[in-house]
């Protein structure tokens, strides 16, 4: 199950792309001035062998017509060629086709996967690029916000400085907001899954299905349990022992099973909606030997189990603090 993080932590990514894409810019205008511009093809970026595949993940620095600039993790630079060919779609999206982009869609700032080959000129001809429909937005965020920015030329390098900054405070705040909605999902996932909390095993005469003072007591005592309990249900499951026909100890262990959950119910006021469906299953599930008397008495029985949601007893641990 997804979970949606905060509003404000929906805006992060968009921080640390801006970040990232503003230091790239300030580098290069601190590294050469504005009058000496250079084009794609001066940029110093790594050769692409003819003819070689390579795939890659990065983000894109520099866009010029139908070349830009990306920049791996190692800060490595690799020029890349837009083409007609080129498919550049979104990840996932219904049948996780993902959706079609434009060849002026791919922005500066945007964090995207490259696959294609090289070419006699050195550079990456894309068969594919992918990204995250949330980094094209964060894309859109850094375009809108780094125009006017790259205008003014960033004067002073110790805006690089502070960018980098805030690019590393989103990048924990990020984080942080990750692994809060990490727990929320591990608890909403184990919501299915029960621990016993408390179980007991109420036996019957011969041929009996009504409740002994001592069976009565054994539930008395269970059902103090499920005063202060949450997110709990009951099991019951009636057996009998091998006197009799199959058909017959079947009703019998069912009437058995049913008698514990109308003791419960009625005495111990326990909402109906707790009890899993009651089931009597004959004498198919045997704990002691039935060729003995002591064996059969411990066969004609009713199990009955407290099961506790985990995801409701699991601890909330904090995200800062785990």
């Amino acid at each position: 199950m997804n979970f949606t993080v905060t509003r404000a932590t929906r805006f992060l990514p968009a921080a640390f792309a801006l970040a990232l894409a503003l230091c790239a810019t300030a580098y290069a205008q601190v590294a050469a001035p504005a009058s000496n511009h250079r084009s794609l093809t001066q940029v110093n970026t790594r050769p692409v062998p003819v003819g070689a595949k390579v795939k890659f993940r990065g983000v894109i620095v520099r866009r010029d017509g139908d070349t830009f600039i990306v920049r791996d993790a190692s800060r490595t630079d690799t020029q890349v060629l837009l083409t007609g060919d080129t498919s550049i779609k979104s990840k996932g999206g219904f049948l996780r086709g993902g959706k079609r982009y434009a060849a002026g869609d791919v922005l500066t700032g945007l964090i995207v996967e490259v696959e294609g080959r090289g070419d006699r000129e050195g550079q990456l001809v894309a068969d594919k690029i992918r990204f995250n429909e949330s980094d094209m937005r964060a894309a859109i965020t850094t375009e809108t916000r780094v125009g006017p920015v790259e205008e003014n030329q960033l004067r002073l390098s110790g805006q690089i400085d502070e960018l980098s900054a805030v690019a590393e405070e989103a990048r924990r705040e990020a984080a942080t907001a990750q692994q809060s909605a990490d727990l929320a999902n591990e608890r909403i996932t184990s919501l299915d899954d029960y621990d016993v909390m408390e179980e007991a095993v109420v036996n019957f005469a011969l041929n009996s299905a009504v409740l002994t003072p001592e069976a009565k007591r054994r539930l008395d005592e269970l059902a103090a349990k499920t005063s202060e309990a949450r997110g709990f249900v009951i099991e019951v499951s009636g057996h009998a022992d091998a006197t009799g026909s199959a058909a017959r100890n079947f009703q019998l262990s069912q009437r058995r099973a049913d008698a514990v959950v109308q003791y419960l119910a009625v005495n111990h006021h326990i909402p109906m909606r707790r009890f899993i469906t009651p089931m009597g299953y004959g004498k198919t599930s045997a704990v002691a030997d039935n060729a003995t008397a002591a064996g059969r008495a411990q066969n004609r029985r009713v199990e009955v189990r407290m099961l506790v949601s985990r995801g409701m007893t699991r601890p909330v641990t904090s995200a800062r603090n785990p």
